[in-house]
């Protein structure tokens, strides 16, 4: 059952135990700072490593911005855990056909995060961003906001919505990954910030 008062996020990547973690301790720290207790952030893996801590690398990019990298431990995705949530950010558009095979009611609220945060910027640009007093029910009705202007904020390539897997590459990767994500998760929460 979900409380009313906050809004859930679900990251979800392969292994969880790079990539979605990254997303999901940040986006926690970022829309924390903002509003305490409103957001409620979680990751798992399409293939996890269940159990599993953060890789080292990803350790190093959560602590590198100010996030919190403890504690965490892999789990594989479930029906219900897509379910608890009120919008998906994946990391790959693959990993967006896993969710949906898994939950198809969730298809306008599960997004790759980069395609997410250009939404979000769009939304923005064109001054549509809704003003409500309470941050919590506006963040319920943006994944629909978001969908409205998919085809409007269309990737030139498929790959520019995806965030690479660095899992067992060299630091350059890791780099790579960080590129790709970063400026996603602050879209997301700049949007937050408004």
């Amino acid at each position: 059952m979900q409380n009313s008062d906050t809004f859930r996020i679900l990251t979800v990547c392969t292994g969880n135990i790079c990539r979605s973690p990254v997303a999901e301790r940040l986006l926690q720290k970022g829309l924390n700072d903002l509003h305490p207790g409103k957001f409620i952030i979680s990751s798992a893996g399409t293939s996890a490593l269940v159990g599993q801590p953060m890789q080292p690398l990803a350790e190093e990019i959560v602590n590198a911005y100010g996030g919190d990298p403890s504690a965490f431990a892999a789990r594989q995705i479930t029906q219900s855990i897509v379910r608890d949530a009120d919008l998906v950010l994946v990391l790959t558009m693959q990993h967006r056909a896993a969710v949906l095979k898994l939950a198809p009611s969730m298809l306008k609220k599960t997004f790759s995060v980069r395609e997410f945060s250009r939404m979000l910027d769009h939304l923005i640009s064109y001054e549509q961003h809704e003003q409500a007093s309470d941050v919590v029910d506006l963040w319920r009705r943006l994944p629909a906001q978001a969908a409205a202007v998919r085809q409007e904020t269309l990737a030139e390539t498929d790959a520019d919505n995806d965030v690479i897997d660095p899992f067992r590459r060299s630091p350059a990767i890791y780099r790579q990954m960080e590129d790709e994500l970063i400026p996603a998760l602050n879209s997301i929460v700049a949007y937050a910030r408004l």
